[in-house]
């Protein structure tokens, strides 16, 4: 089921044996589109580290009591592998990381989580041999914040086309599906939803997400949901 990703900013995390704290951000690989790590705010618990956590150690989402279970213990998390807060997440911390919970790593196979295309915990993934090709193999990693991106501008394949205010995340598979778009004034400043497959590449220096689509593209998408929307 796809949600916005800012109704998962703030919520509860309760680890098995009491809470831990809340939902800061999440951290994205832009190749494949998958929920690499949620950033948990510990409060003055674990205050002075960034504590990291993977969709494979994550519950049922409680919407009514608003809280994701993480099926470990505070004891685990205290004693998982540490990453400064100001540091980036390298391949090397995320070796150590998933050596550590014993999960099967996503990097290792062509699947978005590695061998499997959802992040659980299956032991008779292990005993496969998993095939070594796909984007996973990388060296270089594309992760991203999702809240850092908020605010990056829309560039089309022939112009700007509003900026980027969310996401829309499958809460199964953690993997986002849409980019949510103000469009600024072209379209009375309404949101619309742009498919990730049609980004092209993502630009930190210039602030930017340039998309496959053309201006017009991009209007007659949004046109065309207003008409489903309707019927």
């Amino acid at each position: 089921m796809l949600q916005n990703i800012k109704e998962l900013y703030g919520i509860k995390l309760a680890a098995s044996d009491g809470e831990i704290g809340h939902v800061k951000d999440f951290y994205f690989d832009d190749a494949s589109w998958a929920i690499r790590y949620l950033v948990v705010d510990t409060g003055t618990w674990l205050s002075d580290r960034q504590v990291l956590l993977t969709p494979h150690a994550f519950g049922r989402w409680d919407r009514d009591k608003n809280i994701l279970p993480i099926k470990l213990t505070r004891k685990q998390i205290e004693n998982s592998p540490s990453i400064d807060s100001h540091q980036p997440v390298s391949l090397q911390y995320e070796r150590a990381y998933y050596d550590y919970y014993g999960w099967p790593a996503y990097w290792e196979g062509g699947g978005v989580w590695g061998i499997a295309d959802f992040p659980a915990v299956d032991e008779s993934l292990n005993e496969k041999d998993p095939p070594q090709h796909g984007h996973n193999q990388r060296d270089d990693l594309h992760l991203r914040s999702t809240k850092a991106l908020a605010g990056y501008e829309i560039q089309a394949s022939d112009g700007p086309m509003g900026r980027v205010i969310s996401f829309t995340v499958d809460d199964k598979s953690w993997t986002i599906g849409e980019l949510v778009v103000e469009t600024g004034r072209w379209y009375a400043g309404k949101e619309i939803l742009i498919s990730a497959g049609e980004v092209e590449r993502i630009s930190h220096d210039d602030s930017k997400v340039f998309v496959k689509l053309s201006q017009a593209a991009i209007r007659q998408t949004a046109e065309d949901n207003v008409v489903k929307a309707s019927t």
